[in-house]
């Protein structure tokens, strides 16, 4: 079963937030972004409600607060809840999602979870919203799960947040463009970078879809989402998108108590405890999904991205498999500033022995084969589907705008 053709629907246009946004933060704005353009005319002043705007409301600023928090000490729990590694799993030389032994971590404290969990939490509030029984706590906590499902859905499109190799990719060395970085920030910024800078200049104008124009917000990489609407979503994904939305009805979904729960209820209140615990492990996998919502589905063949591009064989033969750095204390950390790439842009090349990527061979082929451009356009689909179903009115009288869904 797949979610209906509703969720493909364009928003009317909202207002727009001039924003210079955080380089590390760009992946998650651009799937924000590029998912209020999908929106159901009838969620986005629900959404705007939930996030207590008092102006102009877009989705991209929120998309990256689950990272700009995730240190505080009140939020440290949630590290966790931003990526999945399963214990065989270690590509390019082994593929398993999970494997004869499971996961790695804390039962259900993973991305996948997160997202079921939150999408539980919003879908009790909704019904609670409709028969006027909500409370403040009930607020509170339906804005943190939206918060951490927009930022959630970004994280399990990246292939790095889905293997706990060497904390993913934190650990692994590698050069671009002749500089020094990891294989995490590689793919957690650098590749959007050098497309963005590279972008072609047709794209720095307005493109003739008000529906699009309406949602981009006058940032640095405006250009770089017109083209991926324009050739990728309009263009080569087009008779794609359904099938990006479409569920195996194998599992269903069963709560499970345990300890967490009782001391996330302690701490924070016992909704948004709910929700990082709502599933639990069948036969070595999460049981996350139903015929609705699928993400060990939707994130099995981003997971095998690993092993088909992502870390080379040659990190693992010499002289490359005997260099590495233990970077960041925090698994799969990813960059909420712009700080990273303004060094690596800006210093000079060195000579270093670390395995260069800048070549045809890897960003080559990645760009060639618009890798990054479709796991962000599936992670917009998917989370405009995932609100439309949660928040949409089907009963709403407003057309329903179709107009680049060409």
């Amino acid at each position: 079963m797949r979610f209906s053709r509703v969720s493909l629907i364009l928003a009317a246009g909202s207002a727009i937030i001039p924003s210079v946004s955080a380089w590390g933060a760009v992946g998650h704005e651009i799937i924000a972004t590029v998912a209020q353009m999908h929106l159901h005319p009838s969620v986005m002043p629900i959404l705007c409600d939930i996030l207590n705007y008092k102006g102009n409301c877009h989705l991209a600023p929120v998309a990256a607060w689950a990272d700009r928090i995730r240190g505080l000490p009140q939020y440290r729990w949630t590290g966790p809840l931003h990526y999945i590694g399963a214990t065989d799993d270690y590509p390019s030389e082994t593929c398993a999602f999970p494997g004869e032994r499971g996961w790695e971590g804390r039962r259900n404290i993973n991305v996948l979870s997160g997202i079921r969990n939150t999408t539980n939490t919003l879908e009790s509030y909704m019904s609670l919203r409709k028969a006027g029984l909500t409370t403040e706590s009930d607020e509170d906590a339906a804005q943190v799960a939206l918060k951490f499902l927009i930022h959630f859905v970004g994280d399990m499109h990246m292939p790095l947040h889905l293997t706990g190799r060497d904390r993913g990719g934190n650990g692994i060395k590698v050069s671009f463009d002749s500089r020094v970085t990891n294989l995490h920030s590689l793919w957690d910024g650098l590749l959007i970078a050098k497309r963005i800078r590279t972008i072609p200049s047709n794209y720095t104008r307005p493109l003739p879809l008000p529906d699009v124009e309406s949602q981009l917000r006058g940032t640095i990489y405006d250009p770089y989402i017109r083209r991926v609407v324009w050739e990728g979503i309009t263009g080569k994904y087009e008779d794609e998108l359904d099938s990006w939305l479409t569920c195996p009805a194998e599992l269903s979904v069963q709560p499970l108590q345990t300890h967490w729960e009782q001391w996330l209820s302690w701490t924070f209140g016992r909704r948004i405890g709910s929700w990082i615990v709502g599933s639990h492990l069948t036969d070595g996998g999460l049981n996350t999904d139903d015929e609705t919502l699928c993400p060990y589905h939707w994130a099995t063949p981003i997971h095998a991205l690993n092993c088909q591009i992502v870390f080379p064989k040659a990190l693992d033969e010499p002289p490359y498999n005997r260099v590495s750095f233990s970077g960041s204390t925090d698994d799969h950390a990813c960059h909420t500033s712009n700080q990273s790439l303004e060094v690596h842009w800006l210093s000079r090349p060195r000579k270093n022995p670390y395995l260069e990527l800048d070549t045809p061979e890897y960003s080559g082929a990645i760009e060639d084969a618009w890798i990054v451009e479709k796991l962000m356009s599936q992670g917009g689909i998917r989370l405009a589907a995932v609100l439309n179903w949660l928040f949409a009115d089907m009963d709403d009288s407003t057309p329903l705008n179709r107009t680049y869904i060409l």
